[in-house]
């Protein structure tokens, strides 16, 4: 007896989500479809010339762009940034070094500290018996 597998489909923006994409930014068609767990295995695996420039020039989703700039996303929000960003605007956010993004690096880096800290604290907790 065979099994019939049914093909899994996407929205648009949870596809862009997966690709690190801002769905506004994408063609028409991309946003107008669904999109297939194949479909996306092969943008992923073999990205076209549209897929390959956002996400060299953008614009970015705010995801990308707190990566880039090593702060969360709600640091990005309390900085005032709310929009996706080109990659051009987030290198001269880089260069200028507003307060709020010193303050939000520092914050994340402590975020990232007290993470490690939890995490070797449960590592040295003995295991239950």
């Amino acid at each position: 007896m065979k099994s019939h597998q049914s093909t899994q489909t996407m929205k648009p923006a949870t596809a862009a989500k997966k690709l690190g994409v801002y769905l506004p930014a994408t063609p028409a068609e991309f946003q107008e479809g669904v999109v297939t767990r194949t479909e996306l295995n092969e943008l992923q695996a073999n990205p076209p010339e549209w897929l390959r420039e956002l996400r060299r020039t953008g614009p970015h989703p705010r995801p990308v762009v707190a990566a880039r700039l090593g702060v969360s996303i709600a640091g990005l929000a309390r900085g005032g940034v709310t929009e996706a960003l080109t990659t051009e605007q987030i290198e001269e956010l880089r260069e200028e070094q507003p307060d709020w993004l010193e303050k939000e690096r520092a914050t994340q880096a402590e975020v990232r500290k007290e993470t490690a800290r939890i995490k070797q604290k449960n590592a040295e907790r003995p295991e239950p018996s």
